[in-house]
């Protein structure tokens, strides 16, 4: 995807180089996209002429990824999540903690137009105090069979992916309310098979958030869904604002519900790398950013452990942010 983004841009960027670990299949990128292949990942790292770097390896083989490109300087984009687990979290935190250069993570929704409104509208009060929020982030991959093709099959391997449905579309979610609602303090979460289509992962989850704020969230995620529109639906003393087919609407209690026009978007992704590297990302955001990022991984280790145990975890605050 990212490969194929970059192929599509007009202003001349490209892919330089690639490594994998699978080597034939990494080779086999590099013909097609007209970019060096590297055998070895250490060649790689010394060539000056790479400008940043994109980590899309299985989710449970990111932590040495970063452990090598972080510390070179360079710009860093690392596919969602930036770790699956606490304890690779703690190393990760290391390596961040002396990075000199952006390090970004695969999550696009806060920069998405429609959500960086939603964001402006409940940072100005329009919609009262918060009370309570509802993130749905889920599609039908389960039912569709998305992951049967050979190079998607990780995603179903928990030893690869470090969960399923939940894992993957859970954590956009989490990061997202994260970004915009602020520390969440505890969690409480059922997360299971509900198609037995991929047994290995879950396949949905749903979560209850409560936020330093007071604020309470409800997050469903997952692979089932069939139907219904997801998006974020916020909750206000005067007014609450939810996603529709046709986009975000706000509105009062018998009052007609008024159409809610989103902002310019962000760069994302792909393109939120270039522009790290080109320094065209405010320092103040990124860094919120990656906060939430680190957030992210603490917050969904817990709705695991929840869903398990059946009780409420509560955590350490990250930040008063």
């Amino acid at each position: 995807m990212f490969l194929d983004r970059l192929a599509e841009l007009l202003d001349g960027k490209s892919a330089y180089a690639i490594w994998d670990l699978d080597q034939s299949r990494g080779a086999e990128f590099a013909e097609q996209y007209g970019a060096k292949f590297y055998s070895a990942l250490d060649d790689m790292l010394a060539d000056e002429a790479v400008d940043g770097f994109a980590i899309c390896s299985e989710n449970t083989r990111h932590l040495p990824l970063l452990e090598k490109t972080v510390p070179l300087g360079k710009p860093v984009f690392c596919e969602k999540p930036l770790v699956t687990s606490t304890r690779d979290l703690d190393a990760a935190k290391l390596v961040l903690e002396k990075r000199s250069a952006p390090v970004i993570c695969g999550y696009f929704q806060p920069f998405s137009g429609p959500i960086k409104r939603v964001s402006e509208i409940v940072e100005s009060g329009l919609l009262g105090e918060v009370t309570r929020i509802r993130y749905r982030n889920a599609h039908n991959a389960a039912y569709g069979r998305w992951f049967d093709k050979p190079e998607l099959q990780w995603f179903t391997n928990p030893d690869l992916s470090g969960g399923g449905g939940f894992m993957d579309m859970g954590t956009h979610a989490i990061h997202c309310v994260r970004m915009l609602f602020g520390p969440v303090i505890a969690i409480s979460a059922e997360i299971r098979n509900y198609s037995n289509e991929y047994p290995e992962v879950d396949d949905f989850g749903i979560a209850m958030l409560r936020f330093k704020s007071g604020v309470l969230g409800a997050i469903e995620a997952g692979w089932t869904q069939t139907g219904g529109v997801g998006g974020i639906e916020v909750t206000g003393s005067k007014q609450s604002l939810w996603n529709t087919r046709d986009g975000y609407v706000m509105g009062e209690p018998k009052g007609e519900p008024t159409r809610v026009e989103p902002l310019e978007g962000s760069p994302v992704r792909i393109e939120r790398l270039i522009a790290a590297i080109e320094g065209k990302l405010d320092e103040e955001e990124l860094n919120h950013d990656l906060e939430c990022c680190i957030d992210a991984v603490t917050i969904m280790e817990a709705a695991y452990e929840s869903s398990v145990s059946g009780k409420w975890m509560a955590f350490d605050i990250q930040s008063d942010k």
